[in-house]
């Protein structure tokens, strides 16, 4: 390794001068610079495009879906998807600091932290895959990562179960952002509100919007519709399939009498649903696209092609305090906390 880089340009294999999310490949020796994080991991979050594509690939054999991910590190150094390009984030252990942070950050030797950067980043061995989870797309290893002196992380709370907040600070972007966005009196439309992201963001959603507004969501299947009306947040619940975006304008708009939505979050964990949630989005209004299985590309021309003036905004997975607005949102809210309980503890 060179000089260390507080962006971690230094772990970088290939191609030479690029940052450590877009590069092929990382090297992912554990002997840390002085500017890095060693962190003894246990528990990986999969991002949930990738783990839905992985869980494809290998036909939900668990045997199979180990093999795809220790060969992505292999390859890698980094669980970063080929595929889908996402990740995820891990929990773990704080093994050593480097010397030039050590007293710089609130965080010592021992502590326990989720990260709250990308796996498609952060230097990863694994030395050994304990359990899958396939429902909650988090498998229990045995490894070690490295945070770089730019990466973000949060120590984990004590009033929360761990294997909970892990789970909710994985898209922490997604509530956080919802709060920033939704104003008073809009019409907000959650695509995949059924999903982790989407339950989190129906919260803040309900809470932005307030009694003047209305929030519909929208999910496909049984169980999540079932599961959207026992956290009782939406004004309207829609079961249709995101992938046919004139079927979900139909039902939106015989929802809201014609209205469209001044804020649409997609949450989707498929590709293809791009087009509803630009079809379903007033012109001059907001799409926000927090799901990792989004094709920019046809989101952009597909706007293009049905006329649509609208704002669209990467689903940034980081925003100032997104962790904080995430966690307290399953302190306020005892239903979601409850669902996210029997979930993901």
């Amino acid at each position: 390794m060179t000089v260390a880089c507080p962006f971690g340009t230094h772990r970088v294999i290939e191609p030479v001068g690029s940052l450590p999310q877009g590069a092929q490949r990382l090297d992912n020796r554990m002997e840390i610079q002085p500017n890095e994080i060693l962190v003894d991991v246990e528990t990986l979050n999969i991002d949930s495009a990738s783990f839905t594509q992985i869980r494809q690939e290998a036909s939900d054999d668990k045997d199979r879906i180990a093999q795809i991910m220790l060969d992505i590190v292999d390859r890698r150094g980094k669980h970063h998807n080929p595929v889908t390009g996402s990740g995820g984030m891990f929990i773990g252990t704080v093994k050593a600091i480097g010397k030039d942070l050590q007293g710089k950050r609130d965080l010592q030797v021992g502590d326990r932290i989720a990260s709250l950067v990308s796996l498609t980043l952060t230097p990863l061995v694994i030395d050994a895959i304990d359990m899958i989870h396939l429902d909650t797309a988090q498998v229990d290893i045995k490894g070690q990562a490295v945070l770089f002196e730019s990466g973000i992380y949060a120590v984990l709370p004590d009033d929360l179960p761990q294997k909970l907040a892990l789970a909710a600070l994985d898209v922490a972007g997604a509530p956080a952002q919802t709060a920033k966005l939704v104003r008073p009196g809009d019409t907000v439309l959650i695509v995949g509100a059924g999903g982790k992201s989407g339950c989190l963001c129906l919260h803040e959603a309900r809470k932005r919007a307030g009694v003047s507004g209305k929030v519909i969501a929208m999910d496909y299947g049984e169980e999540a519709v079932r599961r959207i009306r026992q956290l009782d947040l939406a004004d309207v619940v829609l079961n249709v399939d995101a992938t046919k975006p004139v079927d979900c304008l139909r039902a939106f708009e015989e929802a809201t009498g014609g209205t469209l939505a001044d804020l649409t979050i997609n949450c989707v964990n498929i590709p293809q649903t791009e087009m509803t949630s630009i079809l379903c989005t007033r012109d001059g209004g907001t799409v926000y696209f927090f799901s990792m299985a989004t094709s920019f590309t046809a989101a952009a021309l597909g706007a293009e092609g049905v006329g649509k003036d609208v704002n669209m905004l990467i689903g940034n997975g980081y925003t100032k305090s997104h962790a904080e607005i995430t966690l307290e949102v399953l302190r306020e809210n005892p239903k979601l906390r409850q669902l996210f309980s029997e979930i993901y503890v």
